[in-house]
């Protein structure tokens, strides 16, 4: 059986039992309540949204982003990569980034700030010269300065490495892991701690939620780096999931405790959960459980301190594009009613089950955390 947006809707508007006849707290307020220091969404600039196709003016979109009580934090979608930051070497370009950024500050979002080195997106004057080690550590380190020297003291974290492994853990082929090995992450993560002292510095990659040999090869990254005595203090789990196929909580438990023990936080950076753009009543159900996964996990496990949402609105989504026939990722449908997975997080951050106060202890803590709204 299939449905349309507006029978979806009649699906999604059903309101918790808890929020009935209350207007809704906001998840970021929830998320705070339950211990989080955010829950957010990533945004692009109108300048982006309308290269990919989409009207730059959305009322509706921008209350919901930047008044509503639903995200207290952002990142910059696309802005702040090296395709359009350094388009060309050693000129820098912070248009697209500087108005996401401006319009966190001015409606105090808290900034998570993406990605300094990535092999996708990624200027092709980089990729398509034959460097040296000596001259790519040099582009490395100029890029860097540059990039997080311009935002210094305005984000929260960096992603300073993105998707370095592949999925058996062992290293991606890139420009930087070809010319350098593993000493990029090194170069990079070094000079990150220079630049930003106050910035939190992160690895993100996917597939990295679950046990697995992709986890071990993150794990193994921050055990390089710490051993190196180079900072590095949180892992990122990008956190893309099929309904169909997304993992349970005890695996994001299991998975954020490994990272944790460490010495590092954990943050969901990425999330989203990708079906059928038909979608069907069951897939709204697995959809909203691996919301209710992710989002319960964190709460749960001290040490995983936030959840992004990768935009809050599906026409913005990055699946469709390159996911064809699949959608319907995020929150919020075409016509801005949400998705019955909505109710899945606000579950997830008031089931009562909260982060303890002790160090690394995962304690639980009995709480009405809708009281008062």
């Amino acid at each position: 059986m299939y449905f349309s947006t507006s029978s979806l809707a009649l699906l999604a508007s059903a309101p918790l039992a808890a929020l009935a006849g209350k207007p809704s707290p906001g998840l970021d307020t929830l998320a705070k309540k339950a211990g989080l220091k955010y829950f957010g969404a990533a945004t692009d600039s109108p300048g982006q949204r309308e290269r990919a196709g989409f009207e730059s003016a959305y009322p509706q979109y921008d209350e919901i982003m930047w008044k509503s009580r639903e995200f207290g934090q952002t990142t910059p979608t696309n802005g702040q990569k090296w395709l359009f930051s350094e388009p060309k070497r050693g000129e820098f370009n912070f248009t697209e980034a500087t108005i996401v950024t401006s319009l966190a500050h001015k409606n105090h979002k808290t900034l998570r700030c993406h990605a300094l080195v990535w092999h996708s997106q990624l200027a092709p004057w980089v990729e398509e010269t034959e460097w040296t080690p000596e001259e790519l550590e040099q582009v490395i380190v100029d890029h860097i300065t540059g990039v997080m020297g311009h935002f210094k003291g305005e984000c929260y974290a960096w992603d300073v490495v993105n998707e370095a492994l592949n999925e058996d853990g062992t290293y991606r082929s890139s420009v930087f892991y070809d010319t350098l090995g593993e000493d990029f992450l090194k170069i990079a993560f070094r000079t990150a701690s220079k630049i930003d002292p106050d910035a939190k510095l992160y690895y993100n990659d996917y597939n990295i939620e679950s046990p697995g040999v992709k986890a071990e090869g993150a794990q193994r990254i921050v055990r390089l780096l710490k051993d190196e005595g180079i900072r590095i203090d949180g892992v990122g789990l990008q956190a893309h999931f099929v309904a169909e196929s997304h993992p349970t909580i005890d695996d994001h438990i299991s998975t954020i405790k490994g990272f944790t023990k460490l010495g590092v936080e954990v943050a969901f950076t990425e999330l989203d959960v990708r079906m059928q753009v038909n979608a069907t009543e069951k897939g709204l159900v697995l959809q909203k459980e691996a919301y209710k996964n992710a989002v319960g996990a964190c709460v749960q496990v001290c040490g995983c301190v936030g959840v992004t949402i990768w935009d809050f609105y599906d026409p913005f989504s990055w699946v469709p594009p390159v996911f064809p026939g699949q959608g319907a990722a995020l929150l919020w449908f075409e016509d801005f009613t949400k998705h019955p997975a909505y109710d899945g997080v606000v579950e997830a951050l008031t089931n009562n089950t909260g982060k303890g106060k002790g160090k690394g202890k995962g304690k639980k803590r009995s709480v009405n955390l809708l009281e008062g709204y």
